[in-house]
């Protein structure tokens, strides 16, 4: 495919990077010669020094012959323009980065096809909602929803209180009547190796692991961890940004008590004023005693937003270390990934990483309806819709020529989720959800499309 991304900021890079590993065709535009010059140096793609929202830069990129053009910049104006322009001059495909998430909650009833532009992607708007989710399922660090929320992927980390460390998967799932998860990932504590895990495959103290399930296989999974659901209702948000405004607001909808800490005293009583039923302090909250004395110790999640990684890290720990339930940060640069775990945080939030993967799945065939990558490990999870052509028509997962490096997880048929095991019948329409490493990936699909 041919590409154009438009911003080499933090989420053009890493895009542009993802998609240079599958040797795609690759465009990158920027007016910042800086910001080029880093990803000349490090990807194997063109670029072009220039407006993107200019008619004589987008042919210069040969704009009429992208299959796909990706405005990523931060003025939605630009985005906009862009793909207005790229669509009227060629372009089969445009996508425009918003941070106003008004335009996504309204998108039915405004036609952005009619302007030339086919999807709206907001990268703070998907870290709020993986926040959400996160929340809402405690015990857990990582979470993505397929067909919205009829399968799961959830990842854990094995705790020693997990009755299941020592015994294989088929021991573990020998507990329940009937299957209602499937591990499709795991990396052991110290490893750098993920695994695909089989029936063989033995539980370890410390791995990380990542589950397909269904919602009887959520209950089921608290049990195997030797947890229970704890009740998330008092949260403190650090950081009145995009992320940390839009969380609080939507979790002050579903009733749970809020307090927000900013510092800066003109977006704390702007947020005031715009949220009645939202606590707002207008503190440092890198101070450690003004946290404690607004009840810290009393909260269930701690959250950190703000615009600098370092910060959030450092006040997750010091959250952590006074025994708060939860503790989420949202963080730039991707290398903090392999420490989140290790140093003690719950999880980390990367939104240009969410970004990429949400974009990702347009880059795919058409057949492939959603993708998520798991966090810290070598592999992802592919969505695909088994069409007449596809070679698993109408056969038993057993039977398939599938390889070790992939794993089916599950599948959704007539609006369920199911756990599909080797005597599944594969048919017309599924939705079949995939855990591949990269290598395996080409052959996966394959027998897909």
């Amino acid at each position: 495919m041919k590409i154009i991304i438009a911003g080499a900021g933090e989420v053009g890079f890493h895009l542009a990077k993802l998609l240079s590993f599958e040797s795609q065709d690759i465009t990158l535009i920027d007016n910042k010669k800086s910001c080029l010059n880093i990803a000349e140096s490090q990807l194997d793609i063109k670029t072009i020094e220039g407006n993107s929202a200019s008619i004589s830069v987008l042919k210069k990129a040969n704009v009429e012959k992208a299959d796909l053009v990706v405005s990523l910049t931060t003025s939605e104006t630009t985005n906009f323009t862009t793909c207005f322009l790229a669509k009227q001059l060629g372009a089969k495909r445009t996508i425009a980065r918003i941070s106003n998430a008004e335009f996504i909650e309204n998108n039915k009833e405004i036609d952005f096809d009619s302007i030339g532009i086919d999807e709206l992607i907001s990268p703070e708007n998907l870290a709020t909602e993986e926040i959400k989710l996160l929340v809402h399922e405690s015990a857990f660090t990582n979470s993505h929803d397929f067909e919205y929320g009829i399968l799961k992927m959830m990842g854990v980390k094995l705790e020693k209180n997990a009755p299941f460390i020592g015994k294989t998967v088929m021991q573990a799932a020998s507990v329940f009547p009937g299957v209602h998860f499937m591990p499709i990932a795991l990396k052991n504590e110290g490893s750098e190796k993920t695994v695909i895990p089989r029936g063989d495959t033995v539980f370890k103290l410390g791995d990380q692991i990542y589950f397909i399930t269904n919602e009887k296989g959520l209950k089921e999974l608290y049990n195997l961890l030797g947890t229970v659901k704890q009740n998330i209702e008092n949260i403190m948000i650090l950081g009145a940004g995009r992320i940390g405004s839009k969380l609080a607001r939507d979790l002050s909808i579903e009733g749970l008590n809020v307090k927000i800490i900013e510092i800066d005293s003109e977006k704390a009583n702007h947020l005031a004023e715009e949220l009645s039923n939202v606590m707002i302090l207008n503190v440092d909250g890198r101070n450690v005693d003004l946290l404690v004395a607004e009840n810290l110790e009393n909260m269930d999640a701690f959250i950190a937003t703000t615009g600098n990684s370092e910060t959030n890290i450092m006040s997750c720990l010091m959250a952590k270390s006074k025994k708060i339930k939860k503790t989420i940060a949202l963080v730039d640069n991707m290398d903090y990934f392999n420490l989140s775990q290790s140093i003690g945080i719950d999880t980390l939030i990367n939104k240009k990483l969410l970004a990429a993967n949400d974009i990702f799945r347009f880059v795919r065939n058409g057949d492939i309806v959603e993708l998520a990558m798991l966090n810290n490990m070598d592999a992802e999870i592919v969505e695909f819709i088994v069409k007449k052509h596809s070679k698993v028509l109408n056969k038993k997962i057993i039977d398939l020529n599938f390889p070790r490096e992939a794993i089916i997880g599950g599948v959704i048929r007539g609006g369920h989720g199911l756990i599909a095991l080797g005597d599944f019948e594969i048919q017309l329409g599924d939705r079949v959800l995939v855990c591949s490493t990269a290598e395996a990936l080409n052959k996966v699909e394959s027998l897909f499309l």
